[in-house]
């Protein structure tokens, strides 16, 4: 594929998640090197992605990334200062462009497994197109069908109107599930953001966009996988 039509990936990886120890790296459902084992080789398959810079300040993920036979993974040793979980979203924003510069950045996170070389060849389709129909960037997001309330009351319909709509009546609404977010560089430098003013809304089944955050989401996607009712 022509390299115009590639996406660069940013992959921010830290070391010392809190809610699951090594995280990203301990054994998942027979894969030794667990999440960052799946995720690199689902980058490495995808044909529309080119370069992966693999941001990281864990040396066993940089150890492991270096065992494969690729050249497309561009490895970066993350200062610390970049690494705590105190670290802002607006940092990282800024690490990326600083990593990547130019052309179209796809942030996904090792965390989403069941995003799988040939989601991300139709996401990266998706956004080429949305992008000559208006749109400036992409953000994945699980479709919601449902009553959604908040402590004031009911979000996206009127009880006044009807008590209990039909779901499939219900406007759709959108949870980012941060499987993956693309924009052009200038984005980055210009909105200080991963998405742009107006991106399209890429909306993925509930199990494809899973982000791993608990133990007890290990422990599903895991079962999961063995089970076979999720592909990796």
């Amino acid at each position: 594929m022509s390299e115009n039509l590639l996406v660069n990936c940013f992959l921010p990886c830290r070391k010392g998640s809190e809610r699951v120890p090594r995280k990203n790296i301990k054994p998942f459902a027979g894969f030794e090197n667990g999440l960052i084992e799946i995720k690199l080789r689902q980058l490495i398959r995808s044909e529309r992605v080119g370069r992966i810079y693999l941001s990281t300040n864990d040396d066993e993920i940089l150890d492991y990334a270096a065992t494969l036979d690729t050249d497309r993974i561009v490895p970066h040793k993350r200062c610390e200062e970049l690494s705590s979980s105190q670290t802002s979203t607006d940092e990282l924003v800024a690490h990326a462009l600083d990593l990547i510069g130019e052309g179209d950045i796809m942030w996904t996170h090792v965390t989403s497994p069941f995003v799988t070389s040939v989601s991300y060849d139709a996401i990266v389709a998706r956004y080429q197109a949305a992008l000559a129909e208006g749109y400036d960037s992409l953000m994945t997001t699980s479709v919601i069908h449902g009553f959604i309330w908040d402590e004031h009351g009911p979000l996206n319909y009127d009880r006044s109107v009807e008590k209990w709509p039909r779901t499939q009546t219900l406007p759709t609404l959108h949870e980012i599930n941060s499987a993956a977010f693309i924009a052009p560089a200038h984005v980055y430098r210009t909105q200080d953001d991963r998405i742009g003013l107006k991106p399209y809304k890429y909306g993925m089944e509930k199990i494809e966009g899973m982000d791993i955050d608990w133990p007890h989401d290990f422990q599903i996607a895991e079962s999961m996988v063995l089970q076979g009712i999720a592909a990796v």
